[in-house]
């Protein structure tokens, strides 16, 4: 694996950020807080909306630097907190992600060359079909509790995404311990 290596989990944040409306203008552009950190947490959240109560998530032992993805629509008094938290941020589109300019964003502010996703269906569907994605792992274990509302791996949700084929080419099945099986595939172009 070249270069380092990041993380971007479906966690939830229910607290509001307590923010200072009246916050003196932060500097345009992009904040980088931990440009050398082991690994990075990576968080698509363009209004600016997550209640962050650390700079860093707990990831496999690993102590990552959170990074925000946020668009223009995020207020000052969301960046301003965010500085306050030692949180970097970057700017990736005006109303919506704009992931080319996410990644080369990754590239040339912290290093990133490599990068797994492990969100929601939106945000994997969204990686998918905006072409991001080499290879998809899925971990099948045997282990059903039936609930309809159970997330999907896959979900195109307007205004992000759209219904839209896609294939996927098998490239190795392994068997783990406990019956599970670790399922790779490579998108077909």
């Amino acid at each position: 694996m070249n270069g380092k290596t990041t993380t971007e989990d479906n966690m939830t944040h229910y607290k509001t950020p307590k923010l200072d409306e009246n916050a003196a203008p932060v500097p345009e552009g992009d904040y980088v807080a931990d440009p050398d950190a082991p690994m990075y947490y990576l968080s698509i959240d363009a209004r600016g909306e997550l209640a962050f109560e650390e700079n860093f998530s707990d990831y496999g032992g690993v102590s990552s630097h959170i990074v925000e993805v946020l668009t223009e629509q995020a207020s000052n008094a969301y960046k301003d907190f965010l500085r306050k938290k030692k949180i970097s941020y970057i700017i990736a589109g005006k109303e919506q992600i704009d992931y080319e300019a996410m990644l080369d964003k990754f590239y040339n502010l912290f290093g990133i060359k490599r990068m797994m996703v492990g969100g929601g269906g939106t945000l994997n569907w969204s990686f998918v079909q905006n072409g991001l994605v080499d290879e998809v792992s899925v971990i099948l274990s045997p282990i059903a509790n039936g609930d309809p509302g159970g997330h999907r791996f896959f979900v195109a949700k307007e205004p992000y995404t759209q219904i839209k084929e896609t294939a996927f080419q098998l490239e190795s099945v392994e068997t783990l311990e406990h019956g599970t099986i670790w399922i790779r595939y490579s998108v077909k172009k």
